[in-house]
């Protein structure tokens, strides 16, 4: 954070769980299962809630500026539209490990990086316009961190579906 950016509002609290209003958990259990693929996405939803499409808006834009919400848009499969798509691990020693998320975080290919208790205790997503674009961000990362990054490509894919009601 720069000395000049804000700090992001807590959202309140109750015996250790985050309170929201009804509102705000009718949004997020709606926007789990996507926007419709309509000329008015955002209105249309609004209208299923019973709320205007300026406050369904001002709430997402509130949801992400409190960091409820890390991040609203879309998910695009690279594999699908010509790109590359891979897991990729590393193993980086516990004093270089922030230094080194950093790093991987710098590139505009990383997704989704998390770290595991495991002896590959740093797990990301490569997404690239082209398949060849994973060797060669690997190849970058590697030399940029100083480890080696091991790449693990699906063998199979499976859609869990999965929803976390509010």
């Amino acid at each position: 954070m720069s000395a000049t950016a804000e700090p992001k509002a807590r959202r309140p609290m109750s015996d250790d769980k985050p309170v929201f209003t009804d509102i705000e958990r009718a949004i997020i259990n709606r926007l789990q299962y996507g926007l419709p693929l309509t000329l008015t996405p955002y209105q249309d939803v609004a209208d299923e809630l019973g709320i205007t499409e300026q406050q369904l808006l001002d709430q997402l834009k509130a949801l992400l500026a409190n960091g409820t919400l890390t991040r609203f848009g879309p998910m695009f499969h690279a594999g699908e539209m010509g790109g590359g798509l891979t897991l990729a691990a590393m193993r980086i020693p516990a004093e270089d490990y922030d230094r080194v998320t950093e790093q991987v975080n710098s590139f505009p290919e990383v997704a989704h990086n998390y770290r595991r208790e495991h002896e590959l205790n740093m797990w990301f997503v490569l997404a690239t316009e082209t398949p060849e674009g994973i060797a060669d961000t690997i190849a970058r990362i590697e030399a940029l961190t100083g480890y080696p990054v091991y790449n693990m490509p699906k063998e199979q894919e499976f859609h869990v579906n999965l929803h976390f009601e509010i």
